[in-house]
């Protein structure tokens, strides 16, 4: 009797582990564990033997009308959230494009900065030039003038005592064949040297003068130049600004769009919730398989990433292991990646980093300015690739111009040290590392990353600047 008193008391417990368990269960599935558990009491209590295991308690079995009712719910909400998701993803790829865009005015302002500053450089230079021809051009004037002046005196000297140049009295009126001959020497004197020296001099200005007229030529067109990379920069700054303000009037709209999602999220676990039987089991699954599959991705991801800084023996496109080339074009190219990799969480700074580091980044007046970036030490994504072959490859500070730097190969050909680009007019540019890995500085706001390859809207060659 005590045997039975115990093993009833035990029972008693499991069946308060039961309800517990089963607090969200339906009255029919706590009653079915309630039975079992009584079950197991009694058989217990009458002194059956075998194995200590629980039995499960058999699953619900619910009435057709119950199954066809939830199954028409499932399908119903199924298609609900269907339709939502496409709305979803049409959103994302409208604010992909618009970013995509703002990406693209912020590089082409980049290169209208480039080639202002070229422009400023070489009217500077004109300038200058033009300056020194004209100084020179001055001088000669002077030192004519001086020789004219000069002669003028000694013109007026001659006529005073009666030997006028070019004058027969200044022969007439000499005393003796010595005097004749004194006069004749004196204006030969005269003709032979001050009127060739300022001849000379005038010859000289001439030349200074046309010196003068290149050099004020040279000057309009280097002026004509500036002006146009002036244009060409309120130009870009002006659709710049057009991007960033479409982008910021979708604003409102990503917020709803977020919210909305939210909402979705949540219906779609409500309609998870309700429905029963083998529909909610394979719902649940097909969550947990989803979820999995993101899991094993990012792991996958986390590997490859550990490979490449590990034993750096990641090689071409397509993903396959190809070691690293050997001699002085793979010492090169393992330093490129070696110096990106450094940098790898340095902030994204519009504007920043040259082939010494990071630097500060510049104002853009939009979504770089919103960052901040204009206060942060560190890179955009053509500065980055300049520090990454900095000392090996001038590279200058936009990504179309670099994307012309080097060999153009297929990407089926790429390898580690190629360059990726994105864009039809090109607005982004990446380092790749090998086994379908790149590096990069992303945009503003984020930090410098390795990540799995882009190909929606890369450029379908690579550019290679060693080898």
């Amino acid at each position: 009797m005590g045997l039975a008193i115990l093993l009833w008391r035990k029972c008693g417990e499991l069946c308060v582990e039961l309800e517990v368990a089963c607090v969200l269960k339906t009255g029919r599935e706590r009653l079915s564990h309630w039975a079992a558990a009584g079950a197991l009491a009694l058989a217990a209590t009458l002194g059956i033997t075998g194995t200590a295991a629980a039995v499960p308690p058999p699953p619900p079995n619910p009435s057709d009308n119950e199954i066809s009712s939830s199954q028409a719910q499932a399908n119903a909400k199924a298609g609900e959230v269907g339709q939502l998701t496409n709305q979803l993803a049409e959103a994302e790829s409208r604010l992909t494009d618009l970013q995509d865009q703002v990406e693209l005015k912020m590089e082409q302002a980049n290169k209208a900065l480039v080639d202002q500053q070229a422009a400023e450089d070489a009217a500077d230079k004109a300038q200058a030039d033009a300056d020194a021809a004209r100084r020179e051009s001055d001088a000669a004037a002077q030192q004519i003038e001086a020789a004219r002046k000069q002669l003028d005196g000694f013109v007026a000297g001659s006529y005073q005592q009666g030997s006028t140049m070019g004058s027969i009295s200044a022969y007439l009126g000499s005393t003796s064949p010595q005097d004749l001959l004194a006069r004749a020497q004196l204006l030969s004197s005269v003709s032979g040297s001050q009127l060739n020296g300022l001849e000379l001099m005038e010859q000289a200005q001439t030349d200074k003068s046309n010196k003068d007229a290149a050099a004020r030529a040279a000057l309009e067109l280097a002026q004509q130049k500036r002006a146009a990379a002036q244009a060409a920069k309120r130009t870009a700054d002006t659709a710049q600004a057009a991007a960033v303000a479409a982008q910021q009037g979708q604003a409102a709209q990503a917020a709803a769009l977020e919210s909305s999602k939210n909402a979705v999220e949540q219906q779609l676990y409500d309609a998870q919730q309700r429905v029963s039987g083998l529909q909610g089991q394979r719902q649940r699954y097909q969550d947990w398989l989803a979820q999995k599959q993101r899991e094993d991705e990012e792991r996958a991801r986390q590997a490859a990433l550990a490979a490449s800084k590990g034993s750096g023996s990641s090689g071409g496109g397509g993903g396959g292991g190809v070691a690293p080339a050997t001699g002085s074009t793979g010492s090169a190219v393992e330093r490129a990646i070696a110096r990106a990799m450094s940098q790898l969480g340095m902030p994204y700074a519009w504007g920043g980093g040259n082939a010494s580091g990071p630097t500060r980044g510049i104002r853009d007046g939009g979504v770089a300015d919103a960052y901040g970036d204009y206060r942060k030490i560190g890179f955009d994504c053509s500065g980055l690739m300049i520090y990454a072959y900095g000392g090996m490859v001038s590279l200058p500070h936009y990504s179309g111009y670099q994307y012309n730097a080097g060999r153009h190969v297929p990407l089926s050909q790429m390898r580690r040290g190629d360059l990726l680009f994105w864009g039809n007019d090109i607005h982004h540019v990446a380092l790749y590392l090998g086994n379908g890995m790149m590096i990069e500085a992303p945009e503003s706001g984020m930090v410098v990353r390795v990540t799995p390859v882009r190909y929606g809207g890369i450029v379908p060659y690579a550019t290679r600047l060693v080898g």
